[in-house]
């Protein structure tokens, strides 16, 4: 069994996939655009280069997306992305870079669990949690 991560974005699915390639080293290994859907399920005009599923590798986990259409869009909420990286240094870096464009629920920095942890939403507004946890967490 695996448990992967699911996002819907708000139209810009692959704009977020490049940016955690970017930022996190992801690898994009899917990105398949409405209009490469069975005849059967054709796309209107203005979804057909939209992301119907996507997936990224984050240094061997997955996370898939989508756009999710207008009508069934909602803004994420009561959930996390969390990214676990032992050096503290690198995840600061990772969280700063994350942030940048974002907003910050908590900035990162020590506390009695970790020895470094912070929370945010990215530019596309994807909640994240990032942790350097301390030895034996």
């Amino acid at each position: 069994m695996q448990l992967n991560p699911y996002l819907f974005y708000n139209d810009n699915c692959e704009a977020a996939f490049k940016f955690y390639e970017k930022v996190l080293g992801a690898k994009i290994e899917a990105l398949i655009r409405a209009e490469e859907a069975p005849a059967d399920m054709p796309a209107t005009p203005e979804r057909k280069k939209k992301i119907m599923h996507g997936r990224i590798s984050i240094d061997g986990q997955v996370l898939m997306a989508s756009d999710a259409p207008p009508e069934h869009f909602h803004k994420p909420q009561g959930f996390s992305v969390s990214l676990t990286i032992k050096d503290p240094a690198e995840a600061e870096r990772k969280f700063n870079a994350l942030a940048e464009g974002g907003s910050l629920n908590m900035p990162f920095g020590k506390t009695f669990f970790s020895k470094g942890f912070g929370m945010c939403f990215d530019q596309f507004g994807i909640p994240w949690m990032v942790n350097s946890p301390l030895e034996g967490m």
